[in-house]
């Protein structure tokens, strides 16, 4: 596996930092037969360990966040025609009872004050009476028995199944519309349904991400598969390009999740 051609799409120093370990832990999984287990990836970060992998064929993958639409999520590389069944789950799943009125920034700080690094850490789900989270299943015990506090307010953290995450079903509404161009400030402020102006004005804030990158320029262009998020609005799929219209406008299909 030669990692400078695996990797020379990459661009940018943390997206080379990631197809370096991609490359490493297929080359452990295929050389002793044995599942890699990575840290915990954002969706961007496994889209960069997947365009890697694409060119392994000696070995695949599985993400493991807990639920179906966990934003971050392990991935175990094994070598291909490896049992998936006797792959053991990399993550468990914790309840934590207590923190009155914690916010989901005071459940994570106070879990990394214990020690704990941010990459071994997935999804906190705040619910009524406290959080759940998904943790690197190495970490579980030491979780448990150093996470006493969040703030001023003792917590009981205890071991829970995936099947009990309280997760709700995504609603998703489609909107139909067209735009003059495919720029992120005009696709977004049809799917958000707000003006181009203030859009613009979030873009430049650095409030808006596509496919989980921040992007700064409103101008980006963007195409049929993209994800783009707004902090607090939710996110959009551009679901399809659907052509042109007489007047020279492009139709498009968005799916908006809240």
């Amino acid at each position: 596996m030669d990692k400078e051609q695996l990797t020379s799409h990459l661009r940018g120093e943390a997206e080379q930092e990631i197809g370096a370990i991609i490359v490493d832990l297929a080359r452990q999984a295929w050389e002793y037969n044995r599942p890699q287990v990575t840290r915990f990836f954002d969706p961007y970060e496994r889209r960069v360990a997947q365009s890697v992998l694409a060119g392994i064929p000696e070995v695949a993958s599985l993400a493991f966040g807990g639920y179906k639409q966990a934003e971050r999520a392990r991935m175990v590389i094994y070598p291909q025609f490896f049992l998936t069944e006797t792959i053991a789950s990399p993550i468990a799943v914790l309840q934590v009872t207590g923190g009155k009125d914690a916010s989901h920034r005071d459940f994570l700080g106070s879990l990394l004050g214990t020690g704990i690094k941010r990459e071994k850490v997935g999804d906190i789900i705040v619910v009524d009476g406290g959080c759940q989270v998904v943790v690197a299943a190495e970490m579980a015990d030491y979780i448990m028995t150093n996470w006493t506090h969040v703030g001023p307010h003792p917590v009981q953290v205890q071991l829970i199944d995936e099947e009990q995450l309280a997760v709700e079903p995504e609603r998703i509404k489609e909107i139909r519309s067209t735009v003059a161009s495919l720029r992120l400030d005009a696709v977004a402020a049809a799917g958000y349904g707000v003006s181009r102006t203030k859009l613009v004005r979030e873009i430049k804030a650095e409030r808006v991400k596509v496919n989980w990158q921040v992007i700064a320029n409103p101008a980006h262009q963007v195409e049929a598969g993209d994800v783009i998020s707004l902090r607090g609005r939710g996110r959009l799929v551009l679901h399809e390009v659907q052509g042109t219209t007489r007047k020279g406008r492009i139709s498009i299909l968005l799916q908006r999740y809240y």
